[in-house]
């Protein structure tokens, strides 16, 4: 703790955001980053408490609270303070693979449990990290620096997002030879097509691919493993193989008209935007194309806000965003004490340039499509929606229809952001690997074993939908799993 009065001296700051108005106008990110001076002094406010509960990750309720790579954070926030970011790069680095991404997708778990927090605003974990990260790439800090040594084993990843960048990554620096298998064009999974751009520019990630790809993995796009003949050759050229593909099945809405066209899973759209702005800067005109239209997102989590700020980049003419919760409180309950994850109201950049630009808040809750209206040709052109209550039966909570509450709203292009429902089944199948009741590999809950020789699972097709931060610690803990059963020790 460099600063004893830091955290009383200062106050919060994070790093500029360009203008709603102004960001909607591309797919650039819009986070400009606090000059090192002001981002020493955000250092300064860190406590360095006697319980780190921002490092810590434990579950409570039934939900995590603190960063579950157990980042040492008040360690480089100290270092940051300082101006020593070549020894804070060292510190994050020993837990972290991939501070550049969390820097920039995660909700920040560790500031939700900064003690700062529990009476005040929480010290800026997360805009720390980035600065460390991005000081790392700009003096050299992160150039490529193959293993010295080879362990004479090789292991198959399959799905190249960030649990299985991480799992690559790790046991490439402990000496393996890693193949990483993609069935996309381009590499890191839903980090490159499910989050937008102007969230992580995708050269970001391809600068870690070829910092990795000059360390020694070598990487395969366009592998789609869907085949016993695919997955038994793998299984039998590698000394392990492990399933990192993500739980990719979205979840639909069984509802009269669904069949109509302009209906689409959110995920597909944004990956359709993302390829046609990779590819040819949207000349190509290969993606669903919101301008003009009255659009209907249908989810309140991110993917759904995510599907907002896209819209609006392409100029809708509406967006109405579904909510099936109740509005959530503006600041926590009696009952939702730190370090909880606070259960409260956020307003994303997607919500937040809807407002600026329509003049209102897109979200509508306690509240879900009841019937699609199609035109004679097929097409999507009105929605049916219908309030929500919650009520609780035998001790379970479920949603029933408010009678007469039904309303009619014009929509030309419907985005189901409703979450995933597990694993997609070829990979699945391919290799017989046994499903639990949530449709995601069976496994023990710290054991990344499956029920098929030499195969591992790691990231969301273990866990389920889950965090960028929450991959690359299954990444580097199923990494870990790998070298204890292959050399009967790990150096993990």
């Amino acid at each position: 703790m460099g600063k004893k009065t830091g955290f009383l001296d200062y106050a919060r700051e994070t790093s500029y955001e360009v203008p709603p108005t102004e960001r909607i106008k591309n797919f650039d990110e819009f986070h400009i980053p606090l000059s090192t001076k002001e981002q020493q002094k955000q250092g300064a406010r860190c406590m360095d408490c006697g319980i780190p509960f921002c490092q810590y990750g434990q579950k409570i309720k039934g939900m995590f609270s603190g960063c579950p790579l157990n980042n040492l954070i008040p360690e480089w926030n100290d270092l940051v303070f300082k101006g020593k970011y070549e020894q804070a790069h060292k510190r994050l680095k020993k837990t972290n693979n991939f501070p550049e991404f969390t820097s920039r997708v995660c909700p920040a778990l560790c500031e939700k449990a900064c003690t700062c927090s529990l009476d005040g605003d929480a010290v800026s974990v997360k805009e720390n990290e980035h600065a460390i990260i991005e000081y790392a790439y700009e003096h050299l800090l992160e150039e490529p620096k193959p293993p010295i040594k080879r362990v004479g084993k090789k292991i198959a990843v399959i799905g190249s997002g960030p649990a299985g960048l991480a799992a690559a990554d790790t046991l490439n620096q402990r000496g393996y030879n890693c193949d990483v298998y993609e069935r996309e064009d381009r590499l890191g999974g839903l980090l490159m097509y499910g989050i937008p751009n102007m969230k992580i520019e995708k050269n970001i990630i391809d600068r870690r691919i070829y910092k990795m790809t000059a360390e020694g993995v070598k990487f395969f796009t366009n592998k789609d493993i869907t085949t016993k003949k695919q997955a038994k050759e793998l299984l039998s050229k590698y000394d392990a193989v492990i399933l990192a593909v993500g739980a990719k099945e979205p979840r639909d809405i069984n509802v009269p008209g669904r069949e109509g066209n302009n209906i689409l899973f959110a995920v597909d759209y944004l990956t359709q935007v993302t390829k046609s702005l990779l590819n040819s800067e949207f000349k190509d005109g290969q993606y669903p194309n919101a301008k003009g239209k009255n659009v209907l997102v249908i989810g309140g989590g991110d993917t759904g806000n995510d599907c907002v700020g896209t819209a609006i980049r392409h100029g809708a003419k509406s967006v109405l965003q579904l909510e099936m919760m109740s509005e959530p409180p503006l600041v926590r309950a009696d009952s939702n004490p730190w370090p909880e994850w606070p259960l409260v109201k956020k307003t994303d950049y997607g919500q937040e340039e809807n407002i600026a630009v329509f003049g209102e808040d897109p979200r509508v809750y306690n509240s879900t499509v009841k019937e699609f209206i199609l035109d004679s040709k097929g097409n999507v052109k009105q929605a049916v929606i219908v309030k929500l209550q919650t009520v609780v039966k035998d001790g379970r909570r479920s949603f029933e229809q408010v009678p007469g509450s039904e309303k009619t709203v014009p929509c030309d292009l419907v985005l189901i952001a409703a979450g995933f429902i597990g694993a997609q089944k070829p990979v699945i199948n391919a290799f017989g690997v046994e499903l639990d009741a949530r449709n995601t590999v069976k496994c023990d809950e710290n054991d990344h074993h499956t029920n098929i020789s030499k195969l591992y699972s790691a990231g969301d097709v273990r866990r389920g939908q889950s965090l960028v931060v929450w991959a690359i610690r299954e990444g580097r803990d199923v990494a870990k799993q790998v070298d204890f059963d292959l050399m009967g020790y790990t150096g993990l």
